[in-house]
């Protein structure tokens, strides 16, 4: 049987430490939170490598994927989640990285439109007793709107496009990190709201696949 216990901690020490995450709250999160129960079964053995970990089959190309231990650290550090914030994650998937900042935040909203994916997420995060995440179904590109405002957004993905509808869901402060941009151009962002405006700023060079909705339309060609 795998040891799973001894592969996070690898993780943690060998992707997220290094990578200049300091906040030992989300050490101590990532350290805590299986990441295996959260990935295709057939990809069990993938959950702590340093890559985007499928979530369903990994034979299907269109398969959505889990955003690598060092990126979504990164990303919540860079949010500067605190005890008392409202989080919105788009795109949840299985619900990995809202497990990850339940234990960081006082509520996380959890915005998924792929019933299955939902349903594991409903799953996994009510045995693990984060009774503080909730799973809802909607489209990703329209966020929450019943929830807001936020004071933190994770998308779960990289998006192409400047992701409008979500900005608005933000309180006064309130700060939203994605991976942004078309590969191999991609860059993760930190926007902040401040009195009614909002500012993006890159903050370091990440991927991430490609999260539904969120694709630049197609340019015509003459």
């Amino acid at each position: 049987m795998a040891d799973y216990t001894a592969a996070r901690r690898m993780m943690v020490d060998g992707q997220i430490r290094t990578a200049d995450v300091t906040d030992l709250r989300i050490i101590a999160a990532f350290q805590e939170t299986p990441r295996e129960r959260f990935v295709a079964p057939a990809a069990a053995a993938l959950a702590y490598l340093d890559l985007d970990a499928p979530v369903d089959d990994p034979a299907d190309p269109n398969v959505r994927r889990l955003l690598k231990p060092m990126v979504l650290a990164k990303l919540i550090q860079t949010a500067q989640v605190r005890a008392s914030d409202r989080v919105l994650v788009v795109g949840a998937a299985t619900g990995y990285a809202a497990a990850i900042l339940g234990r960081l935040a006082a509520s996380v909203v959890a915005l998924e439109e792929d019933d299955a994916l939902l349903a594991r997420g409903v799953r996994v995060c009510a045995e693990l007793g984060l009774s503080n995440v909730e799973t809802v179904r909607g489209p990703l590109t329209a966020g929450w709107p019943a929830g807001a405002p936020y004071d933190v957004i994770l998308i779960d993905g990289c998006v192409e496009v400047s992701p409008e509808p979500l900005l608005r869901q933000l309180a006064d402060g309130g700060r939203l990190v994605c991976v942004h941009g078309r590969t191999p151009a991609t860059k993760a962002m930190l926007y902040v709201a401040s009195a009614g405006h909002v500012s993006g700023r890159p903050v370091f060079d990440a991927s991430a696949p490609a999260l539904p909705g969120f694709a630049q339309a197609p340019a015509f060609v003459f």
